[in-house]
């Protein structure tokens, strides 16, 4: 299945540029699943109500579209755990919670997504394309499977798993409570969920696809996004400069906003999607369709926006050169295009890495040779942290 995942600074359109990216592919084959968290019913001209949590036909053979309930979800998941716990609850004279009374918290909805995500990933479709949020939490949510279960490694062990038989007894001999069954299973059943989606997320046929309206915020979004995204080694598929106006207009106060326009385009990839402005908010799978071909109107190459044939950046490896022979290092090579030294941080703990880059961090295992190795300094240059690696005399095999 072909994955594109849409996000971009609020208000650029990137719930309309989804809902334009999946009929532009439907139209040419294939069974399609456009997923969103904001209605989706205005844009695709439909009903109000049309689209709900389960998958909907969509007006033209093949094009599906549904919408994440946060509510809804944590309803269903609040009132499940209450009947997990239940004997618990009764002991305590506790009462019970109604699914009426039940609203959303905080990281509901990203809890949804990923749920939803899931449930698609299981799905019988050609292409799945999903309108996340806006750009700093979309990063923050594709992050969000690979750090919950390091810390259920963490806090519950899968080797201390294997002792549950012996619990019983160890509770009676030490006088002090065991962790119940019940938490291990439910952690267990937490894992195989996180990581159904982050094999989605990491899925070499899973690109993600930023739309911004060029300007001076999107230029830094793009360039926080390409950070982002090397860090947590995703890939980018072509961007998307939405809402470009025509290049030919007489009119001088609206050549002054396309001359602006022009200056941020330059600092975009070459290799771009470029959508015009149709002169109001795209409403229909009519106006979605114009979206398809503007580009060459408004003086950018006639690309569609479908994912027929997506050129993709795909997520760069982090090498080790080996320098042992030469300077006794090795230096693992970081790839973070468009980083700064002052926001950059990294902290040796353990067998880990600790990498910060403004406002994201990611915790990654070193690679087995590094672990015999202590930090004796890193670099940022063109792009790319090199961390120096010495090997340490008391752990490297002798020879090696």
């Amino acid at each position: 299945m072909r994955t594109v995942l849409v996000t971009g600074p609020g208000g650029a359109g990137r719930t309309t540029i989804a809902a334009a990216t999946a009929l532009a592919t439907v139209r040419r084959g294939g069974r399609v699943l456009l997923l969103s968290a904001d209605p989706l019913d205005d844009v695709l001209g439909l009903d109000p109500g049309t689209v709900g949590p389960d998958p909907a036909a969509v007006g033209t053979d093949g094009l599906w579209a549904a919408r994440v309930d946060p509510g809804e979800h944590f309803r269903t998941e609040t009132l499940a755990l209450q009947e997990r716990v239940a004997a618990g609850l009764d002991l305590l004279g506790a009462r019970r919670l109604a699914g009426e009374e039940l609203t959303p918290l905080p990281g509901s909805e990203q809890s949804a997504l990923l749920q939803a995500l899931r449930r698609a990933a299981a799905g019988d479709w050609d292409t799945l394309v999903v309108d996340l949020p806006p750009l700093r939490d979309a990063l923050a949510l594709l992050a969000l499977p690979e750090q919950l279960r390091r810390y259920l490694r963490r806090l519950l062990p899968q080797e201390r798993q294997a002792a549950r038989a012996l619990r019983p007894m160890m509770a009676q001999l030490a006088g002090i409570p065991m962790p119940a069954q019940a938490l291990y299973e439910t952690a267990a059943r937490w894992d195989t969920e996180l990581a159904a989606v982050q094999r989605l997320i990491e899925d070499p046929a899973t690109t993600v696809r930023l739309v911004a309206e060029p300007g001076p915020a999107a230029a830094r979004a793009l360039r926080t996004a390409r950070t982002a995204l090397a860090l947590y080694g995703l890939r980018a598929d072509t961007p998307v400069p939405n809402r470009l106006l025509p290049h030919d207009t007489a009119d001088p106060w609206l050549a002054t906003l396309v001359a602006q326009q022009h200056k941020y385009l330059a600092e975009w990839p070459a290799a771009r999607r470029p959508v015009g402005h149709l002169g109001r908010d795209p409403q229909g799978l009519d106006d979605l369709a114009l979206l398809d071909t503007t580009g060459t109107a408004f003086g950018e190459p006639g690309t569609d926006i479908s994912l027929a044939a997506p050129e993709v950046t795909a997520g760069t490896p982090w090498p080790v050169e080996d320098r042992l022979a030469e300077e006794n290092l090795l230096v693992w090579c970081v790839p973070l295009p468009g980083a700064v030294k002052s926001e950059l941080n990294l902290v040796r703990r353990d067998d880990e890495l600790l990498l910060t880059v403004g406002p994201f961090r990611r915790i990654v295992p070193l690679p087995s040779a590094l672990r015999r190795c202590t930090v004796t300094g890193a670099a940022l240059t063109d792009g790319v942290l090199r961390v120096r690696f010495t090997p340490d005399p008391a752990l490297w095999p002798r020879g090696h």
